[in-house]
């Protein structure tokens, strides 16, 4: 946030404009809201009924300014969009291609464009997984394998030192875009847990697809997990 911005924000008295008020049966299975203005001075006015307008109002204000649900156009690579809160889930692909790539010094692999496999993203709960495929065309009996990426544990993506700011607005093409930027620019340092995720080195791997197109033969399934597995 704009330094100004913020400090005019913080310097402006926010006044209180009224009470809203629940009541309820001793049971708890009726409820009744009445709202009560407040003037200039401080005085509450004569209690009114709460009018669906006016929640509607109070909630419309605050979603604006406090909603992480996406909106907007949906992108043509998305396969999945779950925006319920505590149920968020998102799933895209991107199809093969050349991606920019950083590695950390140690494993001597130069920064650089590599070809690319086939790659589904799937994000719930802050987290993301990440999965190979070779199919032309995504179908649910797609079969998915392990992403032929260090800092990767089976699919299961380990987030480290890009620092990248949350889009302001959130459309689904920002959240997308937000979310693979948070992989593709971090610095690739380590194998996963499950160590090589393709059949050979990792590195020698990698290297081979700088001037070459990925060899999908060194992919290695995951289980016999297709996409219909994760669509749902």
């Amino acid at each position: 946030m704009d330094t100004n911005k913020l400090t005019k924000q913080i310097n402006t008295m926010l006044r209180p404009r009224a009470v809203l008020i629940a009541y309820s049966t001793d049971g708890g299975d009726t409820y009744f809201l009445e709202v009560r203005s407040i003037d200039n001075e401080g005085t509450m006015s004569e209690g009114r009924p709460v009018t669906v307008d006016f929640i509607n109002e109070l909630i419309k204000g605050y979603s604006e300014r406090h909603s992480s649900t996406p909106h907007g156009r949906i992108p043509t690579n998305m396969l999945w969009g779950d925006t319920r809160k505590g149920y968020e889930k998102y799933i895209w692909y991107n199809p093969p291609q050349k991606r920019m790539m950083f590695f950390k010094e140690s494993l001597h692999i130069e920064n650089a464009e590599y070809n690319l496999p086939g790659v589904i993203y799937e994000v719930r709960d802050e987290r993301m997984n990440i999965y190979a495929y070779i199919d032309k065309e995504l179908k649910p009996e797609t079969e998915l394998y392990a992403a032929p990426f260090f800092n990767v544990t089976g699919s299961s993506v380990c987030l480290g030192s890009a620092k990248i700011d949350k889009p302001t607005e959130i459309t689904y093409d920002n959240l997308l875009e937000y979310w693979e930027k948070k992989f593709w620019l971090t610095e690739f340092s380590h194998l996963g847990g499950n160590g090589n995720p393709t059949k050979s080195n990792l590195v020698l791997v990698t290297k081979a697809a700088k001037e070459a197109p990925f060899n999908i033969e060194e992919l290695k399934p995951l289980k016999n997990l297709k996409l219909k597995d994760i669509l749902r």
